[in-house]
């Protein structure tokens, strides 16, 4: 059901929506249920929120969604993927009161990769987010459990945030849209943070027209150009990849949607990006133990082994190692700002294969993935992430860079998605 369905039958009924969503939710095997719901969907909750919605012109009214526990909920605990002390909020965050002002109704908070330091669905105190239509196969993270929550038919959008890659992943795996917003939006100030210089909210959807529509009600309308806007496709051989042929096959058929157009590896912009993710791990876990330092080791049986051994290192770089990563993304940085004097958008891979095995996205498929998005991280662009299908239900994804949020040329895009 896209946001018009869900629309529909709350005008008939508002005690509809919440009846499919019950329905929908307890079709998940109980195990998925506890590893993506945070907080157990509230009934009443649900009535309460939708009997306040007295305008009929609220462009999300009667829209569920969901909210990845980084995000305040008012008089829900926000755990943050991790068992320390949960922080008790009185109001709601900023994100959350805007989509509730604007008629969404939230449902409930999504489990996510331990502090949002991971690519995969695993945490280990709360169990493993599966793909919910291949289960044994990985939701992607940090924000796994919005993800599933949105593949499953469960809400039409949910809540999430993008470090590293927390929704451009995820989207990938599931088969989704998502758009990361920049770091430093109000929509993240109030949010628990994993790395305040990188990180950024945003939100996945099943389609491009919800998302257009979710944009739009956020931000208002959008900017257009009388011109066609000019993008460039950044193929996974400058990564220094080669996919399977079928998978390359559909990333440059989705590429070509919207440019025919192709960097080359010599291309300044493709030189810069040899080292990003090395840089990029240096200054993200440098943020990261400032955030964690006062409980690291006080509590460090409470952290799960590898999320705490991400953290710790952030105090074990040297300054001559932090002064070099602080360099490299200046140097990415510019080289972005340059090209996108050419061009109005640019294509990247999020993932050159589909959703593994849960327990396979090793630390070399994380870094794979990380080569891929850390460029964009590191630079604090906007991006939005676009599905690649599969013949066999699976999914890649493909990441679209705009040199800013106010692009004109981000409507151009939904618009090609829209029509495709």
């Amino acid at each position: 059901m896209d946001f018009a369905a869900w629309q529909s039958r709350f005008d008939t009924d508002p005690s509809a929506p919440a009846a499919i969503f019950r329905e929908r939710c307890a079709a998940l095997p109980t195990a998925q249920q506890a590893a993506i719901w945070a907080t157990p969907p509230d009934s009443s909750a649900w009535t309460a929120a939708a009997a306040a919605i007295d305008d009929t012109a609220l462009p999300l009214r009667g829209v569920p969604f969901a909210i990845k526990d980084l995000f305040h909920l008012a008089g829900q605990p926000t755990r943050s993927g991790g068992i320390l002390r949960p922080r008790r909020p009185k109001a709601d965050g900023t994100l959350v009161a805007r989509l509730r002002a604007l008629g969404a109704i939230p449902v409930g908070k999504t489990h996510l990769h331990e502090f949002a330091y991971g690519l995969t669905g695993e945490n280990q105190h709360y169990g493993q987010v599966e793909h919910p239509h291949f289960p044994g196969h990985d939701a992607g993270g940090s924000s796994s459990g919005s993800a599933a929550a949105v593949a499953a038919g469960l809400v039409p959008f949910a809540l999430g945030t993008d470090t590293g890659g927390s929704l451009r992943v995820p989207a990938a795996f599931c088969g989704l849209y998502s758009w990361r917003e920049t770091p430093h939006h109000a929509f993240i100030a109030d949010a628990f943070p994993l790395a305040p210089s990188f990180d950024t909210a945003g939100w996945l959807t099943r389609s491009a027209t919800d998302l257009r529509t979710l944009h739009t009600a956020l931000r208002g309308t959008f900017p257009t150009s009388a011109q066609t806007p000019r993008g460039a496709w950044v193929p996974p051989s400058v990564f220094g990849v080669t996919p399977r042929d079928y998978y390359a096959a559909a990333l440059d058929e989705t590429a070509a949607r919207f440019t025919s157009e192709t960097l080359a590896a010599d291309d300044l912009l493709c030189r810069t990006f040899k080292g990003t993710n090395a840089a990029y791990s240096i200054l993200q876990s440098t943020e990261a133990y400032a955030v964690h330092q006062d409980d690291l080791d006080r509590h460090r049986d409470d952290y799960g082994e590898a999320v705490w051994g991400r953290i710790d290192r952030g105090r074990r770089w040297t300054a001559a190692q932090v002064d070099d990563a602080q360099v490299k993304a200046m140097r990415v940085r510019l080289a972005f700002a340059r090209t996108f004097e050419d061009y109005d958008f640019l294509i990247l891979p999020v993932s050159t294969q589909p959703s593994p095995p849960t327990g396979a996205l090793d630390q070399s498929l994380r870094d794979a993935l990380l080569d891929f998005t850390t460029p964009v991280s590191l630079a604090g662009l906007p991006a939005l992430t676009v599905p690649v299908p599969l013949p066999n239900g699976f999914s890649l994804g493909v990441h679209i860079v705009f040199p800013s949020r106010h692009s004109a040329a981000l409507d151009w895009v939904l618009s090609r998605c829209e029509s495709c």
